[in-house]
């Protein structure tokens, strides 16, 4: 089994909660890959795998809903535009350092991430295409009534 099929195995079933983190994974292991260039002097390695940080940054980035989210989404929409010109300059620079700094901060909110992941109604908050199947459709819960009959509700 290829990497790439491993890991599209291993996200089968995961909540989007555990997929973002999958992204951020994912952007770590491709700053890994960045710094690793550097050291080789591999240019077009380097920039490939800049371009992938990018991507996930940017995905993640159109994903934010400023509507549900308020003061925490656009606190990420700065994290991500600062993460974005951050990992750029670190690529023109060929600086190893600025590419450590960048995981380390990516890494931070990873962590933030994981401790959300814990959270059953944290993936109520995730914009539809961030959720899975089961995410979306969440069954009925039941109150009760002030008359004493129970009463079905949709959260969707």
């Amino acid at each position: 089994m290829s990497e790439t099929s491993y890991q599209q195995q291993a996200l089968v079933g995961a909540t989007g909660v555990e997929m973002i983190i999958a992204l951020y994974d994912g952007a770590i292991r491709f700053l890994y890959r960045a710094m690793q260039c550097v050291e080789e002097g591999d240019v077009h390695g380097r920039r490939v795998a800049v371009k992938k940080v990018i991507d996930i940054l940017m995905y993640l980035q159109a994903r934010l809903r400023p509507d549900v989210g308020g003061v925490v989404a656009a606190s990420l929409a700065d994290f991500y535009a600062t993460m974005f010109t951050m990992t750029l300059e670190a690529s023109h620079l060929e600086s190893k350092e600025q590419f450590e700094d960048v995981i380390s901060f990516v890494r931070n909110v990873r962590d933030a991430w994981v401790v959300v992941a814990r959270d059953p109604e944290a993936g109520r908050v995730l914009p539809r295409e961030l959720r899975t199947r089961e995410e979306r459709f969440v069954p009925p819960v039941a109150e009760s009534a002030s008359d004493g009959e129970a009463v079905s509700r949709w959260l969707a």
